[in-house]
């Protein structure tokens, strides 16, 4: 049977004590983590090696795997990589930073940037489901557990009152976190694109937090929380569809934002550390080849070629070659082909985030400054 879902805002607190409490903790883990990303001086370090695991970890959640050497020759090479995978995550990445861009350029989450995120990561031709049929059935046994809105213009009424309930501040008093969750519950449940609903979804995590101030960039990879808490996360979903009951919904993701913000800062200080302790090595074993520019580049994406190295260094071809062979031989950078293509891996930052994935950061990279 179809679902008739009830505009937005709800018609009930759900604001309990529990509920404010942990916004509460959220809050003050996600201040953190907002503080300790300023730090970094190159925004696009951050933003182009966490939102990588970002990518990773939300097309995970739909079964979507690949590998991180996969996944960074992808932004290498994207003519010689060829896993689908690979490609999928990759879209990811680009859909994630482009909706970023349209946020921070208006401060407001419209209809035109829902549909050019959805755009980056399917291709499509960027509209809402028009044709009946789709339902959300059970992997194993092929069921249908929930059927959204079928009319085209349910689901665009639907859209069009989420996204005003997501701008207009007027529209509900709650906590910035609790309304985040609402929204992701509401866009989930209506289901407004054939496929990629749940990619599309976790990226508009983000981008409200963008939109709220909570965050500047797009460093809360918020979906690694979901794939370790998979199940969980679809039952509550469903329960809270089935029965109303918004607390143990609403819990679940504030412990998310909580937990994944800790963790994001763990990652961002070894980051930091790690670049730290190769500026000094750079400075001293280098001194001809070191310039910030040059960090910026070894850190902004664990693998890097020569084209890079010309491009952020404003250097010759020769220049290039130059300065990352000389890099090999003082073992910062490990040379490596694919196919006919060279290109230098920085794998004390490859290990930092394999550790992230692992849950070790600190082992990762203490191991990999040895």
């Amino acid at each position: 049977m179809t679902t008739i879902l009830p505009l937005l805002p709800l018609d009930k607190d759900v604001e309990t004590k529990a509920v404010l409490r942990a916004a509460a903790q959220a809050h003050r883990y996600l201040a953190e983590l907002k503080g300790a990303a300023a730090t970094i001086p190159n925004e696009a370090i951050l933003i182009n090696t966490l939102s990588l695991q970002e990518a990773k970890d939300s097309s995970e959640v739909e079964s979507i795997i690949t590998t991180h050497d996969e996944l960074y020759q992808q932004n290498l090479f994207d003519a010689i990589v060829r896993s689908p995978a690979a490609k999928e995550v990759a879209r990811y990445g680009v859909a994630l930073r482009e909706g970023t861009r349209r946020v921070v350029q208006t401060g407001l989450i419209r209809q035109q940037d829902i549909l050019a995120v959805h755009h980056e990561l399917k291709g499509n031709d960027g509209r809402f489901r028009r044709v009946p049929g789709t339902a959300i059935k059970n992997a194993d046994t092929g069921e249908v557990i929930y059927t959204p809105p079928q009319d085209a213009t349910e689901v665009e009424r639907l859209m069009a009152n989420l996204i005003d309930y997501i701008n207009d501040p007027a529209r509900s008093d709650f906590d910035p976190l609790v309304k985040m969750a609402i929204i992701h519950l509401q866009f989930e449940c209506i289901h407004p694109f054939y496929d990629g609903n749940g990619r599309a979804g976790r990226i508009l995590n983000i981008l409200y937090l963008v939109a709220q101030g909570l965050l500047d960039l797009p460093v809360l990879y918020l979906s690694r929380y979901i794939v370790r808490n998979k199940a969980t996360y679809y039952s509550l979903l469903q329960a809270t569809r089935e029965t109303g009951q918004w607390e143990p919904w609403l819990l679940f993701m504030l412990q998310g934002v909580a937990d994944t913000s800790r963790s994001t800062l763990a990652t961002i200080r070894a980051i930091s550390d790690l670049m730290r302790r190769t500026k000094h090595r750079l400075r001293s074993e280098l001194p001809k080849v070191y310039s910030q520019d040059l960090l910026g580049n070894l850190f902004s994406h664990p693998y890097t070629k020569i084209d890079f190295v010309m491009r952020d260094l404003h250097v010759s071809r020769p220049t290039a070659s130059k300065y990352l062979h000389e890099l090999v031989d003082a073992g910062f950078l490990v040379e490596r082909k694919l196919g006919r293509s060279k290109y230098f891996a920085n794998m004390p930052l490859f290990a930092l985030l394999m550790g992230v994935e692992s849950g070790g950061t600190d082992d990762a990279t203490d191991g990999a400054a040895t």
